[in-house]
């Protein structure tokens, strides 16, 4: 094998050239999003399932502190939202992380992050699209209208919690709610074949509709877009305000009631709410200036969602004890607590609107890597094929709902979230290494938006030092519990985290490495060691298909291929 091949780039020149002859060609996307559509497309991928639902979980582990929590996440994330935005300005086309890669690193790389982001949008879109059925059937619920819970419920979660609910009645306990539906749901549903017949119908729904938007065009994308987060920044708003008027300070307090490991808990749950703002990138070749609006609206929408992000987690936890906010549906339930019931209403009528924009963009978003990667020759053409009227990749799209629509009517994957966030964090970790290694290439490269330079040849060490020096002092163990021989696998992760940062604080004093992409890069690392090894299993089994998939397609297939 020649492994020199594995690594043949696309330089930005290239990219530049393939991308205007496909534009005279007429194979280009319509450019139609200014400033304020990418801005709001960012809040509407951002602002959804982290809101109206993770943020309960994430505050009744973390506590007030969960706060903190938001904050670091933003950070870390706004290291990656600038490096993002540096390659969006510079390479202004539809790809993201995949295309970036494969000017920096080159194709096997740039396969695999394609690949890993494919897992991101296509688990994030199922668990959105369940979270919708959940809140919608409730909605309706709450009008009088009942859809059978067999047709409202996936089919593992019925059987599982069939299972569970005989076994506690079983032994004399009492059977929660939700336990009790899905017995109801298994014992209701029609069987055919001695098979019951459960699904999620209104998932299924959902998906179809919001397909069918994205098929006919970004234009008609946006304006729904724009409506959607239109109307859920005003319940949002409302909710701070209103909410407020009931905090009581003393819930505040312990503030950190489970220390730094509870608030860490909220890892996924923070981090799946923040990973929007990726999808944005993937939308440059549709976009009126690329180089000005995708660096502004990225940064705007991040720090609107943070700053709101922070203000919903204080008002929740400043309402109720946080002990009781481990339900699926926080902020309505905080307002039954205080006996609003008008303000619980407004809360279902914008959760249904919120996650149908979250799925909106993310669903605009995986067709449009596969349309790259398929102009790149590593996936099948038909990938790639533009509609002649809509101008969009009508193919990936449809192929794209069905692999969110089928999933999300059979099975429940919400405990698979961690693996979405996984993915993400690792293309965000390569975006900030690509920033590093194209530093090298400034005369071709750095054309539009920059990445602010600050020299990290003595901060990045120090940092480190000082890192180490707070984990032993709060940690004397460290240490020793890192290398004893209990469970020795089960850190791996964190073996991989040490090793990153002693050989970037190398290499950042040899040869004066930027600090803020240094810094994305080992703050996403962190996080992804918080997800736990069966998160790292399950991804490198994912990448291993990918990459047979390479191998044995892609790699003979790819544009740059040289046949001997």
């Amino acid at each position: 094998m020649n492994l020199k091949s594995l690594f043949r780039k696309k330089t930005i020149a290239d990219i530049q050239r393939d991308h205007d002859a496909l534009a005279e060609s007429g194979g280009a996307l319509h450019k139609t999003l200014g400033f304020k559509d990418l801005t709001a497309m960012g809040i509407a991928a951002i602002i959804g399932a982290g809101i109206f639902s993770t943020i309960g979980n994430a505050s009744f582990h973390g506590g007030p502190a969960v706060t903190t929590l938001f904050i670091f996440t933003a950070i870390a994330c706004g290291f990656s939202a600038l490096c993002y935005a540096e390659f969006a300005s510079v390479i202004p086309i539809s790809g993201s992380a995949y295309t970036y890669a494969y000017a920096a690193f080159g194709e096997v790389v740039a396969w695999i992050i394609g690949w890993a982001l494919i897992v991101e949008y296509a688990i994030g879109n199922i668990v959105v699209a369940i979270s919708w059925s959940d809140y919608f059937t409730g909605l309706l619920a709450g009008l009088g209208i009942n859809i059978p819970t067999y047709l409202s419920m996936d089919y593992l979660s019925a059987f599982n919690g069939s299972k569970e609910a005989a076994s506690l009645l079983a032994s004399n306990q009492i059977i929660p709610s939700n336990l009790l539906e899905a017995a109801n749901a298994w014992s209701l549903a029609p069987e055919l074949g001695g098979f019951k017949i459960i699904l999620d119908l209104p998932a299924l729904a959902i998906v179809i509709a919001i397909t069918w938007l994205i098929f006919r065009g970004v234009k008609e994308t946006k304006n729904a877009s724009n409506i959607m987060v239109g109307l859920k920044l005003i319940v949002v708003v409302m909710v701070i305000v209103v909410g407020a008027f009931y905090v009581n300070p003393e819930n505040w307090s312990p503030f950190a009631p489970n220390g730094l490991a509870g608030v860490l808990k909220g890892v996924s749950s923070v981090f799946f709410a923040y990973v929007g703002f990726d999808a944005l990138a993937t939308t440059a070749e549709e976009c009126k200036d690329p180089r000005k609006d995708l660096p502004k609206s990225m940064i705007a929408s991040l720090i609107i969602c943070t700053v709101l992000y922070i203000l919903i987690a204080l008002v929740l936890t400043g309402m109720v004890n946080y002990t009781e906010l481990g339900v699926g549906d926080p902020l309505a339930f905080v307002f039954e607590k205080v006996n609003l019931p008008w303000m619980q209403g407004i809360v279902a009528v914008s959760a249904v609107i919120a996650m149908a924009s979250v799925l909106l963009v993310f669903q605009n978003g995986q067709p449009r890597i596969w349309m790259t990667m398929s102009r790149d020759g590593l996936l099948p053409k038909k990938f790639s094929a533009i509609h002649p009227k809509y101008k969009t990749p009508w193919f990936a799209t449809i192929i794209t709902g069905i692999m969110v629509a089928v999933p999300a009517l059979f099975m429940n994957l919400k405990e698979v979230t961690d693996l979405s966030s996984i993915g993400t964090l690792f293309a965000f970790v390569l975006v900030n290494a690509a920033v590093i290694v194209m530093e090298s290439h400034k005369s071709e490269y750095h054309t539009g938006f920059r990445v602010p330079y600050i020299n990290g040849k003595y901060i990045v060490p120090i940092l480190f030092l000082l890192g180490a020096t707070i984990t032993l002092y709060f940690n004397p163990n460290f240490i020793s519990n890192l290398f004893s021989a209990n469970e020795w696998w089960h850190k791996i992760p964190v073996y991989g985290f040490l090793s990153i940062c002693i050989v970037v604080s190398y290499l950042s004093f040899k040869r004066n490495f930027s600090l803020i992409p240094v810094l994305g890069l080992t703050s996403n690392f962190y996080l992804m060691t918080e997800l736990g090894l069966s998160n790292w299993i399950g991804f490198s089994v994912w990448l291993a298909v990918g990459l047979v998939i390479y191998f044995s397609y892609g790699k003979f297939k790819s544009n740059l291929n040289v046949s001997v």
